[in-house]
Order: C-alpha cells, then structure tokens, then sequence
C-alpha cells in the first residue's frame, strides 16, 4: 500500500454519549475536548477485584 497524502485522506468523525444523544467530539469546546482525549476506560480484566478472584479461586 502506498503512502497516502493528507489530500487522499478523510476525516474521521468521533462520536461520544452526551445525556442520552451522540454528539461529534468536534463540536465539544476546548475544555470538554481535553476532557474526552484525557478519559482513561475500565477494563474488568485488570481491575482489582478480578485479581482478588483469580488469586483466591482454589
């Protein structure tokens, strides 16, 4: 695959939940926008209670 110019490219559009509705991130002002870029998710698989019961499942 050949390198692309930023003219062959397309935007992609992030959308996120807002109070039931999806809104376009690009639409948010700088604060929330910052406050999206800097969310960090949940991941049952590292969360602590998942190595309480892995360590104590015998």
């Amino acid at each position: 695959m050949e390198n692309q110019t930023n003219l062959e490219r397309t935007k992609c559009e992030i959308y996120t939940r807002v109070m039931g509705y999806f809104r376009p991130v690009s639409h948010f002002n700088i604060g929330k926008k910052s406050e999206f870029y800097s969310r960090t998710y949940f991941e049952e698989n590292i969360s602590m209670n998942s190595k309480f019961i892995a360590e104590y499942k015998n």
